[in-house]
């Protein structure tokens, strides 16, 4: 174990819940029904809850690359989902936020879905994490998928595969098995600064529930996964609080995208948001974000401001005293500790922010304005998703069409006619992140991408 810097040196601990698949309304506080979530309603009501977050894609490896590095997906060359076939992830020259903090003493860990690529090279051991328990990808990469063929899911521990076929019964407890081994990280780093990142597997589908949950809220097993999250959150606030590392520590809950709507009784709820996962609708991208420091962040605060996973690397670096980031080319997050700390006035750092699909910019949010480009997608509303087993999708399309969030935040009605210089100003910024990002999958631009398959 590191010394322990002086304890006025010393810079705070993070810990960085992140939910799969989660919807906009998934948490108590942001209208859950069938359930409850008193812990994650107690983040809320001793800390901050962000009502306009968003994630950089609404997939899961583009996600959580987007999460780590403070860059869009189009930027590092992770788009989509990476599945067990792929042979690229996370290339050796980006920075994750474990790399960032370890320079400043920070013991490093991850238990839970990882996604970056499941190679060797690619796993968190090589990307600053010294420890590491959990699935290289998603859940349902598994032999036992309805409806596709997968090999077998591994559980890793570190870099050894420590059980090479997840079985179901596995699955029940993995949501334990990753909170008890984050629990244990915390308890033997605790005279250290430390970063625990706990992405959950749930609740993605397959659903999954240890006993203790199981049929305990009217929703189902739905509403029995959120309840084994939220208690796996009460488990992490408990031992910061009998360790006295409450006032040390920063807990930031949020999820990789929005529900999976066509899983039906499976999935969850947006809420009075458009869409969900896989689409650039706000019921896609827009997300819970709750965050507790006691002493430092206002007890009961609400932030309408923009603000994203690509601003967590920049905002936690800064609170660890780091005075240069490493990386040799752009992020794109910014630093919004004045909008976590309440600051009077604070407002987003971001003039704009780009909704991208795999390579292509779909959409692009400024203040309360979002333009959304032509372009298709998969409507996951089908109806008749049950039991775990998808509902059919639906292929639509969309114009060009404008919306204001502060009055429409369903992205109903399209007022692009009605202000063509509102258009006309978010074409222009739209055009310049495609000249610094790209606007093709595959085809992506910009010196700083680098494009997946040529890692």
């Amino acid at each position: 174990m590191r010394p322990a810097a002086a304890a006025e040196e010393r810079p705070p601990n993070f810990v960085i819940v992140f939910a799969d698949d989660l919807g906009y309304a998934d948490v108590g506080v942001y209208g859950a029904k069938g359930y409850e979530t008193p812990h994650l309603d107690r983040m809320a009501r001793e800390g901050a809850m962000f009502t306009d977050f968003y994630v950089a894609q609404a997939v899961c490896s583009a996600s959580r690359a987007a999460l780590l590095t403070g860059c869009y997906p189009n930027r590092i060359g992770i788009l989509g989902a990476l599945g067990p076939s792929a042979n690229h992830g996370i290339h050796d020259n980006e920075w994750t936020i474990a790399e960032v903090l370890k320079p400043r003493g920070y013991a490093t860990a991850i238990y839970g879905k990882w996604h970056l690529g499941h190679h060797p090279k690619f796993l968190p051991t090589r990307h600053g994490f010294d420890d590491y328990f959990g699935l290289p990808y998603s859940n349902d990469m598994w032999p036992f998928h309805p409806t596709a063929r997968f090999p077998d899911l591994p559980l890793i521990d570190g870099e050894t595969i420590v059980n090479a076929k997840v079985t179901p019964e596995d699955q029940t407890q993995l949501t334990t098995w990753y909170t008890e081994r984050a629990v244990k990280f915390i308890e033997q780093h605790q005279d250290e600064p430390f970063f625990v990142y706990l992405p959950h597997s749930m609740p993605h589908v397959p659903l999954y529930v240890s006993d203790k949950f199981e049929g305990k809220t009217e929703r189902g097993l739905f509403g029995d996964v959120i309840a084994e999250i939220d208690w796996s959150v009460g488990e992490i606030l408990k031992t910061l609080e009998r360790l006295d590392l409450d006032e040390r520590t920063l807990v930031i809950f949020t999820s990789d995208n929005g529900p999976w709507l066509s899983y039906g009784d499976h999935a969850g709820s947006a809420g009075p948001l458009r869409e969900g996962k896989g689409t650039t609708w706000d019921g896609g991208q827009r997300e819970p974000f709750l965050a507790r420091w006691p002493g430092r962040i206002p007890a009961g605060s609400v932030c309408g401001e923009v603000a994203a996973t690509i601003d967590l690397l920049p905002t936690l670096a800064h609170l660890a005293g780091v005075e240069e980031l490493p990386m040799k080319h752009a992020i794109d997050g910014k630093d919004i500790w004045p909008l976590l700390a309440g600051e009077p006035d604070a407002k987003s750092p971001h003039a704009a922010y780009f909704f991208y699909w795999g390579g292509h910019l779909q959409a692009v949010r400024s203040g309360k304005w979002k333009l959304h480009f032509p372009h298709s997608y998969r409507s996951l509303k089908g109806e008749g998703g049950t039991g775990g087993r998808p509902a059919p999708y639906v292929d639509k399309q969309i114009g060009l069409a404008l919306y204001n969030l502060e009055k429409d935040v369903g992205e109903t009605t399209d007022v692009a006619e009605q202000h063509p210089e509102v258009v006309e100003r978010l074409k222009v910024l739209a055009d310049k992140a495609r000249r610094d990002l790209g606007d093709t999958a595959g085809k992506v631009q910009g010196e700083n991408v680098r494009e997946p398959g040529r890692l």
